[in-house]
């Protein structure tokens, strides 16, 4: 653990070395038992030119024992990227690496850090650099194009990618996706509302990469937990283009709707679903991560709602920690990569460039981050475990907690 009394001199030489970090494993990731079923993971990524021993030329530090083999972990992260919010999302998630190291202190693990730049061509030569300096596994980078060009400079050397992107159509092949997906919300939720006795789904998404995904997995969701899905409509995400879908959304005997909206959009179509004859007491309103905004509870005709989230609070130790630090909360995403290093170093322990495969990576049990449980599935993309919030007027209320276990199919 960390504490605001930790000598700040040992964080000046912990940054005067750069990117050559130690990291520690993450308390809490140990599965819990019994396991479940057997799963059967795909084979390995085919590598032409695998990336499998220890070299001379390869990254270490001055003082690394002779006959030591350092575990390096390339991180990639647009650090020289234009947006500011960008740049400062990246400098967060690698002092969240730092963290991740200085919590247990281990000496023989090394961050290598390289620009994901702001493209995929920049992206790709950090790839082909960190490689040449021994790293046997990369953590990031953070844009969808950028983790499409890392991918098989990686998967060539038979090197997994930790990515924080949230396209899907990147993941697999060795490419591990690290962040929250879209597809798991709608899946907890929509499964959480037919365990309560709904059966008729309608939805309205916006016109937008992001609604159509959204509509996908929720076609998808209610179909595999026996529901019906009545009605799906579509509108220019404005607070003047809904009045006519939620008026055919009132009228499609659905007894739930789900909202893929966030922010003034979102407020403008619960009330107008409740002008257009829809009654609150009989339909369920349903929402995706967008509502997990402190803002939705200010709208009336949202009450009552139901979305999945990570629990409340669940990152409380991590943000403290970060503040104590650093002196700043964290941006959300931060937490990302104190996962992916903590897991790294969970796994520190297996022979040196074997360690990581795809059975270790997509461990069935899973393992404990930040914001609760999760693991990798087979296609790449990440599984976690989410409560159910209730949206209520003081706040949002949880009436289905996260689970601690994979042992249960039921959320």
């Amino acid at each position: 653990m960390i504490d605001a009394v930790r000598p700040k001199a040992s964080w000046v030489r912990l940054f005067a070395i750069l990117s050559l970090t130690a990291i520690a494993a993450l308390s809490g990731c140990t599965p819990p038992p019994p396991p479940p079923p057997k799963v059967v993971a795909p084979p390995p990524p085919v590598a032409g030119n695998p990336l499998d021993r220890d070299l001379p030329s390869y990254l270490r530090l001055p003082n690394t024992p002779p006959g030591t083999t350092p575990l390096r972990v390339g991180v990639i992260l647009p650090f020289s990227s234009t947006n500011p919010g960008t740049r400062n999302l990246a400098a967060a998630m690698l002092k969240s690496a730092a963290l991740a190291l200085f919590d247990g202190g281990n000496s023989n693990i090394l961050l290598i850090t390289a620009d994901e730049g702001a493209g995929p061509d920049t992206a790709g030569a950090a790839a082909v650099k960190l490689l040449g300096q021994g790293a046997e596994i990369i953590v990031g980078p953070l844009f969808g194009p950028s983790v499409a060009a890392v991918a098989p400079v990686a998967r060539d050397r038979g090197i997994p990618v930790l990515a924080f992107s949230t396209e899907r159509s990147v993941a697999g092949n060795g490419v591990y996706l690290l962040s929250f997906l879209p597809q798991s919300e709608v899946k907890r939720v929509v499964n959480y509302a037919v365990s309560q006795g709904h059966h008729n789904f309608a939805a309205m998404v916006p016109q937008t990469p992001y609604g159509d995904l959204i509509s996908t997995a929720f076609s998808d969701a209610v179909k595999s937990a026996g529901a019906t899905t009545v009605d799906i409509e579509h509108f220019t995400p404005s607070t003047n283009t809904v009045m006519a879908p939620s008026a055919a959304i009132a009228k499609s005997n659905a007894d739930v709707v789900m909202i893929a909206q966030g922010g003034s959009v979102l407020r403008a179509i619960a009330p107008s679903l409740a002008f257009n004859g829809l009654d609150p007491s009989k339909v369920k309103l349903l929402g995706t991560g967008l509502w997990d905004d402190p803002g939705v509870v200010k709208e009336q005709a949202l009450t009552g709602g139901w979305f999945a989230a990570p629990e409340p609070n669940a990152d409380n130790s991590f943000n403290e920690k970060y503040r104590a630090v650093y002196g700043a909360a964290p941006p959300q995403l931060a937490s990302l990569a104190y996962d992916a290093v903590s897991l790294v170093a969970l796994m520190s322990n297996g022979t040196p460039y074997h360690r990581f495969t795809p059975a270790a990576l997509m461990d069935p049990n899973g393992f404990g981050g930040v914001n609760g449980i999760f693991r990798f599935n087979a296609d790449g993309t990440t599984e976690r475990g989410l409560a159910v919030l209730e949206v209520q007027s003081d706040g949002f209320h949880i009436v289905s907690p996260a689970p601690r276990t994979f042992q249960s199919s039921s959320f």
